[in-house]
């Protein structure tokens, strides 16, 4: 499984991936790094996922204007559960070839 590049948030599709603007903004907003994530927080997994779609759509130029708790509003949890499930595949691929070489 890939890293997952789309999302759909109130029937629209957008771009999501994790680029060094989201994380940035996500140390800004929450006033700590990315590595030190709560993964028992649901307001911090809700504003990681925020800002990875709002840095991608910066990215790709596409409009997003949602703020956060609109997102949230808009998001099934399916779709969340979908991106943090990516995000762990990925990272369990690349331990996997670090570990291979």
């Amino acid at each position: 499984m890939t890293m997952k590049t789309k999302i759909i948030i109130g029937g629209k599709e957008y771009p999501c991936r994790v680029t060094m603007g989201a994380l940035l903004r996500f140390k800004r907003e929450t006033g700590h790094d990315v590595s030190a994530l709560n993964e028992g927080d649901m307001e911090e997994l809700l504003t990681l996922l925020y800002l990875c779609v709002l840095s991608a759509c910066k990215a790709d130029g596409v409009e997003f204007g949602l703020t956060l708790e609109e997102f949230a509003d808009s998001l099934d949890a399916q779709e969340m559960n979908s991106f943090y499930a990516s995000m762990a595949s990925g990272a369990e691929k690349k331990t996997v070839k670090k570990a291979a070489k």
